[in-house]
């Protein structure tokens, strides 16, 4: 092979020099943005060339082509990791194309509240601005087939909380991240059940703590109303707890309970059946779940709501009868 005369090689070396001096300049250069934030997405499957266009496209004042090959000779542009990202004022090239390789993507936040139920946290995820909506159209035994749940029915499934996740990620990782949690709850709880419980299985500790929920206004009464379930429970004495019913009636419930649907027979009217209703009645939280496994001891059988979040105990009917007649203009109890 032919060596290059020594002139050409020096005017190639300083070319490369020269090229790699004006790389240097480019990555390090501070980006012009649309605004002081850009938000952009660099959807799955997306090579690097794709990205940069997409990046461009949203208001970052950058080279595609440049950018792509700048990533390309970083050995880079097969790293990059998809998300929806962020990025401000002085940001450059390389800097970009790290955020990009490292998935160093922007985060949403999602509270899923205590007491909610499956229909209403569906509507939630569904409608997040920061969630792609892959479980729209699925059936309720479909999402759970795809989060991998083994129950039938997916309401009160879920732990409520507070979860963070990356921005256009689906709605389906963030239930099966909230199944998992609640599956350690409820898993936890059972193991330090009281060995006295009248529950026979993990899943109606569940049930119940959901009731407990829904009828708890002050958290100071949980243990207590978590007692008088457990003390029905014992003796066979029907729960009759009005948001069971409530939650039976479904969308024909118009905020007002009245007799006749107490009287009306339904799988969650627990003043037609004993014993608790086939599934929860909502997302319980961790105070709910251990009050339901581990209610303190009493003797009480009724309790009714004072009108103020607190309730009234009694241990008998008569007693009952006599706060219900004290309070009953400010709402009704268990």
């Amino acid at each position: 092979m032919k060596r290059l005369p020594s002139r050409l090689l020096l005017l190639v070396l300083v070319l490369a020099a020269l090229a790699a001096a004006a790389g240097g300049w480019y990555a390090h250069r501070p980006l012009a943005l649309a605004a002081d934030k850009v938000e952009f997405t660099v959807a799955r499957g997306m090579g690097m060339r794709q990205a940069a266009a997409a990046i461009e496209r949203a208001g970052v004042g950058v080279d595609a082509r440049l950018l792509a090959l700048l990533a390309r000779l970083t050995d880079r542009d097969a790293r990059i990791k998809a998300g929806s990202y962020e990025v401000h004022a002085g940001i450059t090239p390389w800097q970009l194309i790290l955020k990009l390789s490292d998935g160093d993507v922007t985060q949403g936040e999602l509270l899923l509240p205590e007491g909610w139920t499956f229909g209403q946290l569906r509507q939630m995820l569904e409608s997040h601005p920061d969630l792609e909506p892959d479980s729209a159209g699925l059936s309720e035994a479909e999402i759970l087939a795809r989060i991998g749940a083994r129950e039938a029915r997916a309401e009160g499934l879920f732990f409520p909380d507070t979860y963070l996740f990356d921005k256009r990620s689906g709605a389906l990782a963030v239930l099966q991240r909230a199944y998992a949690a609640m599956q350690a709850r409820v898993d936890k709880a059972w193991a330090e059940r009281d060995p006295a419980t009248p529950l026979a299985s993990p899943y109606e500790a569940l049930i119940l703590a959901s009731i407990v929920e829904k009828e708890t206004g002050r958290a100071e009464d949980r243990g207590l109303v978590a007692s008088v379930f457990a003390n029905r429970l014992r003796i066979g004495m029907r729960l009759q707890t009005d948001p069971t019913v409530i939650y039976g009636l479904g969308p024909d419930f118009d905020g007002r309970l009245r007799r006749m649907h107490l009287d009306t027979d339904h799988p969650w009217n627990t003043y037609t059946r004993a014993g608790l209703p086939p599934t929860p009645i909502a997302m319980p939280g961790e105070a709910a779940l251990r009050a339901a496994v581990q209610p303190p001891q009493s003797d009480f059988l009724y309790f009714v709501a004072r009108g103020d979040g607190s309730s009234e105990f009694s241990r008998d009917l008569a007693a009952h009868n006599r706060a219900v007649n004290k309070y009953i203009r400010n709402g009704g109890g268990g």
